[in-house]
């Protein structure tokens, strides 16, 4: 606010506020000419005011008396420049908010100035005034209350036949800037609380009531994109498409979160007439996929997208209003969808709405319209497994060959099981008798052909993506938390084979050009994995469907050394996944540490300084010459320069120094770089058989923050390998040097190996063994 303590005293006093206000009156129009100090004179009269509101009950007594909110109002209607609504909003907005006294509130929306103000023909296609009317909006919101309420509607006889505030907000509902239309969402909210029994009517009557079907058409319109994006060509860049993807989503999550604060106000008109909204516009047609996954989809969602929006939706709005329709359509179509009479019976229970019933018959009606012959023309999801072809559903879904669908469908059913106040009238429409029985029935019934499939996952011979058996991992330990018994022979051989393509993964990654990092990759996605493993099922964020759906399956570039990094984190992420699931399934815990040979001794190989004056060298510094190797290279600025190379591993620790010699000491060198011996994989030139050529890694790791939630995020493929080539003197010296670099190459595998051993060569379990630790 402008109150200032250097402006003279009387500038607040009684007289000046009449002499402002005497001013204001003379002016006749508004144009170029005078609008400043108009502008100052508006600016004068809320300052006095919101002075004399604390300070001078004389001055608002004036104020009143004199009706000087109708000069406001006047000024709006004689201008000639539209600019002055700007400035007249934003003092009118700020003397609003800085009102304390209920008396002065209460004059301010007296005598219709200030809906008239509000309903005042502005020109929004101007600069920024939408801005500065909506935050006009907001602040007299912020001071409506069920007191002052009656003063902004217009009512005749017993109904509200208008309401300024509310109807002008809603203008501005869908406004292209993000910050107008959570304005507006905000000012909704704080009127629907404040309401009385004839607003709530007015609200909630066409055409006005018209905004809650708007609302959920714009969600169902955010879906549709959201779903174009999964659909998106896979040469799409993953990043950018999970970035985008991650928006989408966001966008629909707010919208979500936005509708459940209405519904949580707790009047029954407007709950229903949001849920109805919800159900009839939404949810059913998000629900089509997976009723109709045995027929046509006349949907345009994707069963990954209808997924993914299901378990949203019930993870936000958790209201029975919306829980049972849904979660009983879903419930019953898991156990048998032959009947689509019955989903008709669970829709028109006495808890549904009438809106849901007639929807739920048009779209049978749609699913029934599929000829013989069409059907016949349909690509369905891949299903082998005898339940799924007596049963459509989300049994087509999860017994599919789709990892994402499997998953997704799985983690939509887990959702469903965990609702506990699920009324009960429904289970014996699908032949329960009760919530305890439901819940035992609906996840442990096919527990066996559930965990078959998710191990079919962890062993599938596609290139999936860590991202997805991680998150296959999780659901593995979600399902055994409350298990009695182990598997089945034939799952714990799914799971042996599993974990032993896991561990020749990793064990091939050795000859990589990153086993150097191995060990410090394995101790932080230890951490991670064990985190991921033991996240909550509530906190769980179903945005892991969409990764799936754009992360699914991995590929790998040999040629550069970015992409070996990508897959050597990959394989300790799903070696070490399985290392833990191998934990908790035999003794029932997960490990806090990997079983390292000698812990200890990791911390002290690595990165450790050691005494020797090659092995702790770094640029610049002065090291002796008598393990090198003189050869010549070029550099791009210095011209060909004689140096002499020097490998050295010293324990998981491995480096090639270029060194030149001392001008003044000849058995000492300076180092003028530094490179890994990992990854070099010296060459000689074909051609030229002195020439020995080396590859550099240019990805620094140490920049790269890998996590399961975008694995790869932190990556850019801008990562182009360097090139050295070395001159030598002649051929024998040139494979002196090419096999003293292996060597000590070798060396520092060793002992990276030597400390992966014990969890490398652990051998598998059988069921006699598990049996045992179980008893």
């Amino acid at each position: 606010m402008w109150l200032s303590f250097f402006r003279p005293l009387d500038r607040f006093s009684l007289q000046n506020f009449k002499y402002v206000v005497n001013e204001l009156r003379e002016i006749k129009v508004v144009d170029e000419h005078n609008k400043e100090s108009v502008v100052d004179l508006l600016q004068s009269v809320v300052e006095i005011v919101t002075y004399g509101d604390k300070q001078d009950p004389m001055i608002f007594e004036y104020f009143m008396e004199c009706q000087v909110l109708a000069e406001f109002l006047r000024v709006l209607k004689i201008s000639r420049d539209s600019r002055i609504e700007i400035p007249l909003l934003q003092y009118l907005s700020i003397m609003i908010q800085n009102m304390d006294s209920e008396h002065a509130i209460y004059y301010c929306f007296s005598n219709d100035y200030i809906n008239n103000i509000i309903e005042h023909q502005y020109q929004f296609n101007r600069g920024d005034l939408a801005q500065y009317y909506v935050s006009f909006l907001r602040a007299i919101s912020g001071k409506v209350n069920k007191d002052t309420l009656c003063l902004l509607v217009k009512v005749k006889g017993n109904s509200v036949v208008s309401f300024p505030l509310y109807n002008e907000a809603l203008k501005f509902a869908f406004h292209e800037e993000k910050m107008i239309q959570t304005a507006v969402c905000s000012l909704a909210l704080s009127l629907y609380y404040v309401c009385d029994d004839m607003v709530y009517q007015y609200i909630t009557t066409p055409p006005v009531s018209k905004y809650f079907s708007d609302l959920v058409i714009r969600l169902s319109e955010q879906c549709s994109h959201l779903d174009f994006l999964v659909r998106a060509s896979e040469d799409t860049c993953i990043e950018h498409k999970r970035k985008q993807l991650f928006l989408q989503a966001d966008k629909i999550a707010d919208n979500l979160y936005y509708l459940k604060d209405i519904l949580n106000i707790g009047e029954s008109r407007l709950s229903r007439l949001v849920a109805e909204n919800l159900l009839s516009l939404l949810v059913l047609p998000i629900l089509q996929p997976l009723l109709q996954s045995r027929k046509r989809n006349v949907s345009n969602l994707s069963g990954v997208t209808s997924l993914y929006l299901v378990s949203r939706l019930l993870q936000v709005i958790d209201g029975k209003g919306m829980m049972d329709p849904v979660a009983g359509v879903i419930l019953y179509l898991y156990f048998d969808s032959s009947d689509q009479d019955a989903i008709k019976d669970i829709a028109t229970s006495n808890h549904f709405t009438e809106s849901f019933s007639k929807h739920q018959d048009k779209m049978e009606e749609k699913s029934y319209s599929v000829s013989e012959n069409e059907e016949k023309s349909i690509n369905y999801p891949p299903c082998h497994d005898s339940f799924c072809d007596k049963r459509g559903g989300l049994s087509a879904f999860l017994f599919s060959e789709n990892q994402t669908l499997q998953l997704a469908s799985l983690f939509l059913l887990l959702i469903v099981s965990e609702i506990k106040d699920l009324d009960c009238s429904l289970f014996p429409k699908i032949g329960l008798n009760g919530m305890h029985e439901a819940d035992k029935t609906f996840i442990t019934r096919f527990l066996d052909q559930i965990l078959n499939v998710l191990l079919k996952v962890l062993a599938s011979q596609t290139p999936l993506s860590a991202v997805v058996k991680w998150h296959t991992g999780w659901f593995l330990r979600k399902l055994l938390n409350d298990r009695e018994e182990w598997f089945c022979d034939h799952n714990l051989q799914l799971f042996n084979t599993s974990f032993e393509q896991s561990r020749q993964h990793l064990e091939e990654e050795l000859d990589g050009c990153w086993f150097d990092h191995i060990l410090d990759t394995l101790i932080n996605e230890w951490g991670s994995c064990k985190t991921v493993l033991e996240e909550s099922f509530h906190s769980k964020d179903a945005f892991f469907i969409l990764e799936l759906a754009v992360s699914q399956i991995t590929t790998y570039d040999d040629e550069t050394t970015l992409s070996a990094w990508q897959r050597m984190v990959d394989s300790v992420k799903v070696f070490v996944l399985h290392l833990q699931l191998k934990s908790y399934m035999l003794r029932g815990n997960l490990l806090e540490h990997p079983l390292l040979c000698k812990a200890q001794s990791l911390a002290s190989t690595s990165g450790q300084i050691h005494s020797s004056d090659v092995s702790s060298a770094t640029f610049g510094s002065e090291v002796s010459l008598a393990s090198g190797l003189p050869c010549r290279i070029a550099f791009s600025k210095a011209g060909i320069r004689d140096i002499y190379i020097i490998p050295v591993a010293t324990g998981t620790s491995g480096r090639l120094l270029l060194t030149e010699k001392h001008p003044f000491r000849s058995q000492r060198g300076v180092v003028l770089a530094v490179a890994p011996l990992a990854g070099l994989t010296p060459k000689i030139d074909d051609i030229h058989p002195t020439w020995l050529h080396l590859r550099i890694r240019e990805f620094d790791p140490k920049f790269s923050t890998n996590t399961i939630k975008g694995s790869h995020s932190n990556m850019s493929s801008h990562y182009t390998d360097g090139k050295w080539t070395l001159g030598f003197q002649n051929a024998d010296t040139c494979e002196a040097a090419r096999f003293l670099i292996l060597k000590e190459t070798r060396k520092q595998r060793s002992k990276v190996e030597s400390l992966l051993s014990p969890l490398l060569h652990n051998k598998d379990w059988h069921k006699d063994e598990w049996n045992g630790h179980n008893k």
